[in-house]
C-alpha cells in the first residue's frame, strides 16, 4: 500500500510497507529506548517529586424541617444544597482560618490546592494532601470542623454530624512510580518510531533500483555486480595510502 504526498510540486511516494517493516528491523531499539526512558522516568520520580499523604475525612449535612423525621423532601434539598456545601468547605473563610488556628506558614491558594471535597446526596468527603501524613489528617480535622461551623451559620442548620475522623495514612498518594514509568517508557517508544520514520523519509541516497526511477525519474538499463575481491583490493589502496 502507497500513499503519495505532493510538496512544491515534487511527487514523493512513501510505501507505508518498507516504513512497518522498518519499524520491525529497528523494534529492538525502539523497546531499549522505551525502557531507559522508563527507567529515567521512575528514577527522577524517586529523587525529584515529593510523595504526598492523603487524609480523608466525611461529614453529614442534612436540612431536616422535623428534628425527629427525615423526609424525602429533607434529602432532596440537601441534594440540590451539593454545590453550596462544597463552595462553603473550601471558602477563603473556612481555610484561612483552618491556617490560623494551626499557626501554617502557607497561603489560601496553597491551602486550597491541598484540600478537594467529593459530594454524594447526604455527605461530604473532605481530602487534604500532604507531604507529612500527621499534617495532612490535623489539616483534614481542622477543615471538617471550621466548615462545619461555617455551614451551621451560613445555612442556618442546627447540627452538621461527623462520619468519619481523619486517617493518618500509611502510604503515599501519589506520585505513582508506576505510572510514570509506563508514561516514560511510551513516550520513549513514540520517540524513537518518530526518529526511525524521520531518518528515513529524509534519507534519500540511492540504495537500490527502485530508488533510480523513484527519485530520478530514470530507467535502469543495466546493473554492474561489485564483486568480493574489488572491495578488498580497494580497501587494501587505501590502507597503504594512509
Amino acid at each position: 500500500m502507497e500513499n503519495q504526498v505532493t510538496n512544491n510540486n515534487d511527487e514523493i511516494e512513501i510505501d507505508l510497507g518498507e516504513i512497518f517493516h522498518l519499524i520491525l528491523s529497528r523494534l529492538g531499539l525502539i523497546i531499549l529506548s522505551g525502557i531507559i526512558l522508563g527507567v529515567i522516568s521512575i528514577i527522577g520520580t524517586m529523587l525529584f517529586i515529593t510523595p504526598q499523604y492523603e487524609s480523608t475525612t466525611k461529614i453529614m449535612v442534612l436540612n431536616k424541617q422535623d428534628n425527629n423525621t427525615l423526609t424525602s423532601a429533607d434529602m432532596q434539598t440537601s441534594t440540590q444544597l451539593t454545590k453550596d456545601y462544597a463552595e462553603l468547605i473550601q471558602s477563603r473563610t473556612v481555610l484561612e482560618g483552618v491556617i490560623a488556628q494551626l499557626n501554617l506558614d502557607m497561603t489560601y491558594k496553597e491551602m486550597l490546592n491541598k484540600v478537594s471535597v467529593e459530594t454524594s446526596s447526604d455527605s461530604r468527603i473532605v481530602s487534604v494532601t500532604d507531604e507529612d501524613p500527621y499534617t495532612a489528617s490535623e489539616i483534614a480535622n481542622a477543615v471538617r470542623d471550621m466548615a462545619a461551623e461555617h455551614i451551621q451559620s451560613v445555612m442556618d442548620i442546627e447540627a452538621v454530624n461527623v462520619v468519619d475522623t481523619a486517617n493518618i495514612p500509611n502510604e503515599k498518594a501519589s506520585p505513582s512510580l508506576a505510572k510514570n514509568g509506563v508514561i516514560g517508557g511510551l513516550l520513549g517508544v513514540i520517540i524513537a518510531m518518530a526518529a526511525v520514520i524521520i531518518i528515513y523519509l529524509t534519507n534519500d541516497t540511492i540504495k537500490v533500483e527502485e530508488d533510480v526511477e523513484r527519485y530520478l525519474g530514470l530507467s535502469v538499463l543495466g546493473s554492474i555486480p561489485f564483486s568480493e575481491k574489488e572491495s578488498r583490493s580497494k580497501k587494501k589502496k587505501s590502507r597503504k595510502r594512509r
